[in-house]
């Protein structure tokens, strides 16, 4: 076997020896297998395309019966929550939904026997006005000619089939034979049974699912398999999105329809309820229900007007109605419910279409929204979530990597200015910069080629400098310039190394941290190391995105103490393994600290180097730069915020003054045992070790309640180092690094840190540090007016993140506690939790919140 050919493969190919015939390759059993299995997929697709198209008799019946159920079925829960039972509940929606049909019905047919009473007197006008239209079209046109060849030849192809003349066949007239009554009623009764037989059919599936609705679920649950969990959800998730959808749609169809009759009476089409029922109903048809529905009172203004203002008007109401409809109503209510891409709404109406025909179209978005959450929730299905979901299959950093990639510098500068939109500067380089440089770093010996690399590399720089540009911090730049600057940020030893020291040198100057910046320095030599301009550098950060940077980054730690021993040098190990970044380790290495992103990169050299004074109020009054996040916000408004609150003043939040009532309401045997239920019950829900409740009073800061004790906490110690006085001098600017709740009073919302020891906020945090916790997270505890009693906190020793419905979860946690600590009529809610059924409810005691 040649050295150059791969040992391990089980098949070769192979050339015809001797020959220049074709060449015959071997597939291996890799490529054998994913072929065997994408014939396999389409072998499945194909059975059951095929099974949809000839069961359509059965299965379009059922699918209107489970449509029909999920609208219904808000309704049906709602009188059962009141006390009816179940039949009984489902006899009542069905009936009245059935008298409503039936009144309606009514209501149309009346206005269509008065139309079809008067539309022999709209003869007159139709006749005059085709005939206006026919004289002024009159006239000699380009295709007279032909039209006129054609009649001629269709003339004599008449005569020579029918014959003419003499020698034409007489015609004979067969006459059918009477037919009897039985046979008339038989010919009207056939057409119309099917109908009425798939009418009955559905109505008794309606009621069947909407009183098993219960087993019927257990059912699929059982029938999905596998996680029980994610069943669960797949299941809840899509009920949730086809009824929110079919509710939405029957709002929007009933606020499209009464503007659409009122507008019709003003101008007088006649039956103006008739087009507006009409309306409703064909609006259920996605794309041409809406263009169906207008022929028909544009027809009739057509025949009633004898002029054309009646025709314009109604076209005008049309297309107003429309474009309100389209553009501000349905995406008002519709948001993400469905949440299928709007090419995958126009690709599902054409299959389910050529498929089930009509009724396909109508039923086209529940089925695929259906499709959407199978493919969410089953692994082997992953595919259909993306072709038909709306989110985004690609993350913000890989988005903007392979734009690069591409060589479309352009577009990902949209991409992150539409990001920076949203949150900061700062917040970007901290969140999406330092990944594309992750990823970059990942692929430059694995995937990426010259020309790949080089492109990222320029596409970053063009990147960076058009920020620097919308974002610029022109007193920081200044004062870099003039020598002012007492940071130096130097690339470790690859471009991207460089790269990260240009986002964290911009991230400084939008704090008021002015920062000089050196592209290669920790692979400069001793000697090298001397043309480095160091002086007044108080802090210098060594860039790495090597994995293994701990040999360098202990050379230039060595050769930079030698030559400078008074600065400070912080290791900005972006892409370093855990082992690295313990206190240990940074020691052996040389450097003071080590930091793994922006955010921690500026929080720490922030409580090293103070701001400029000018550099900093222009940062603060560029409101396009200014943080928006948590980036920097702590060390500002923190001791601001408690200090201001314990005097009584109008601080950023302030504290509240029923937190004395709040103290006192632990009297109760009640409210104590119900807050213990519920800092254990969040303990267990959140899986971490501690969940308590900070209250402040007066300033000073008690846990009402913990999961557990924690060691060496006494509520009844004044000499508590945990516990602090703003109204003593000098202690509100302690408070913060002590307390759990300052950091999220200052923030003013749900505060989640995933790794204490990364965060130069609760770095030194001594509570924390004393019980080794790393998670914290916390959501204030507010009165009515938004001031703060306290919060409610949650810690672990393992460092994690908590997702967007975790954060959601405490915050509502947190607003029940302060109901309870200070009576519900001094909370004013924005926003009740939801429980499955759509009722209001608390996560305390279960029981329903009073309006």
């Amino acid at each position: 076997m040649a050295p150059n050919q791969p040992q391990n493969a089980s098949r070769e190919e192979t050339v015809l020896n001797g020959t220049a015939g074709p060449q015959i390759v071997a597939l291996s059993e890799g490529d054998g297998g994913e072929i065997i299995r994408l014939a396999s997929w389409l072998i499945v697709a194909a059975i059951l395309i095929g099974g949809l198209y000839v069961g359509q008799d059965v299965l379009i019946p059922l699918a209107i019966s489970f449509l029909i159920s999920f609208a219904m079925s808000p309704l049906v829960n709602w009188l059962t929550r009141r006390g009816l039972s179940r039949v009984l509940s489902v006899c009542v929606v069905m009936l009245t939904v059935g008298v409503f049909i039936a009144g309606l019905a009514l209501l149309v047919t009346s206005q269509v026997r008065t139309i079809s009473a008067e539309l022999p007197t709209y003869q007159t006008t139709i006749r005059a006005k085709i005939s206006d239209l026919a004289s002024q079209m009159k006239g000699p046109g380009i295709l007279d000619g032909a039209l006129e060849t054609v009649d001629t030849v269709q003339k004599e192809v008449d005569a020579a089939v029918h014959g003419q003349g003499e020698d034409a066949a007489q015609k004979v007239e067969v006459v059918p034979p009477p037919v009897s009554p039985f046979q008339t009623a038989q010919e009207w009764l056939t057409p119309a049974m099917a109908p009425l037989a798939t009418t009955g059919i559905v109505l008794v599936f309606v009621f069947l699912v909407l009183l098993d609705r219960g087993d019927l679920r257990d059912r699929l649950i059982r029938l999905m398999g596998g996680n029980l969990h994610r069943s669960t959800d797949a299941l809840e998730e899509a009920g949730r999105r086809i009824s929110k959808y079919l509710l939405m749609q029957i709002l929007v169809n009933i606020i499209y329809a009464i503007p659409m009759g009122l507008g019709l009476w003003l101008i007088g089409v006649p039956g103006a309820l008739l087009w507006a029922t009409l309306a409703a109903f064909m609006r259920f048809i996605p794309y041409v229900g809406p263009m169906l529905s207008a022929l028909f009172p544009l027809s009739l203004a057509f025949a009633v007007d004898p002029g054309w203002n009646m025709v314009i008007w109604t076209l005008v109401l049309v297309v107003g109605l429309e474009a309100i409809s389209g553009n501000v109503i349905e995406p008002m209510l519709y948001g993400t419910s469905t949440g299928l891409s709007a090419i995958a709404l126009i690709a599902a109406a054409t299959f389910w279409t050529a498929l089930w025909g009509p009724v396909g179209l109508i039923l086209s978005t529940p089925l695929t929204v259906c499709l959407l959450v199978i493919g969410r929730n089953l692994r082997q299905l992953q595919f259909l979530e993306i072709l038909l979901g709306s989110e985004p299959v690609l993350d913000l950093p890989t988005r903007i990597y392979q734009r690069l990639i591409a060589d479309d510098p352009e577009e990902a500068i949209e991409i992150a200015s539409e990001a920076i939109a949203a949150s900061s500067v700062a917040e970007f380089y901290n969140d999406t910069g330092i990944a594309v440089l992750r990823r970059t770093s990942e692929d430059y010996h694995l995937n990426a080629g010259p020309e790949h690399r080089l492109r990222v590399a320029n596409g970053m720089e063009t990147l960076l400098e058009e920020l620097q540009e919308d974002f610029p911090a022109k007193a920081v730049e200044e004062a870099a310039r003039n020598g002012r600057a007492r940071i130096a940020c130097i690339g470790g030893k690859w471009e991207i190394d460089a790269t990260a020291c240009v986002m964290l040198g911009h991230a400084l100057a939008l704090e008021g941290y002015p920062s000089m910046s050196h592209r290669e320095g920790g692979s400069l030599s001793a000697r090298g190391l001397e043309r480095l301009d160091l002086a007044g550098i108080d802090v210098v950060c060594l860039s790495y995105f090597s994995d293994d940077p701990e040999q360098a980054a202990r050379r230039f730690c060595r050769r930079l103490r030698q030559r400078w021993p008074q600065i400070k040098i912080i290791l900005a190990l972006w892409n370093a393994p855990a082992a690295l970044l313990t206190a240990q380790k940074v020691g052996e290495m040389g450097a003071d600290e080590v930091v793994t992103s922006i955010e921690e990169a500026v929080g720490r050299i922030a409580r090293l180097v103070p701001p400029l004074p000018q550099a900093a109020s222009d940062a603060e009054a560029n409101d396009d730069a200014a943080p928006k996040g948590k980036i920097g916000a702590i060390g500002r408004t923190v001791a601001q915020s408690l200090s201001l609150g314990a005097k009584g003043g109008d601080g950023p939040k302030g504290l509240s003054p029923f937190a004395p009532q709040a103290i006192a309401a632990l009297a109760s045997d009640d409210v104590r045992e119900e807050l213990e239920a519920v800092v254990k019950r969040a303990a267990d829900v959140f899986d971490v070790k501690y969940a308590l409740i900070a209250a402040v009073d007066s300033g000073r800061e008690r846990l009402i309640a913990r999961s557990r004790d924690l060691p060496g906490y006494d509520d009844d110690d004044e000499d508590n180092p945990f516990i602090r006085d703003p109204a003593e001098e000098g202690a509100a600017d302690q408070l913060p690094d002590r307390s759990f709740s300052g950091p999220v009073i200052a923030l003013d919302g749900v505060d989640v840190v995933p790794d204490t020891e990364r965060d130069p906020d609760f770095a030194d945090h001594p509570a924390l540090k004393r019980w080794h916790q790393r998670l914290y997270a916390g959501a204030p505890l507010l009165d009515g007016e938004g001031r703060a009693l306290g919060a409610f906190c949650l810690l672990d020793p393992e460092p994690r993140q908590l997702d967007e419905g975790e954060r959601e979860l405490l915050g509502q946690l947190a607003e029940e506690v302060a109901k309870l600590l200070i009576g519900e009529e001094a909370v004013k809610r924005k926003g009740k939790r939801k429980d499955k059924n759509g009722e209001a409810g608390t996560m305390i005691v279960g029981q329903q919140v009073p309006e």
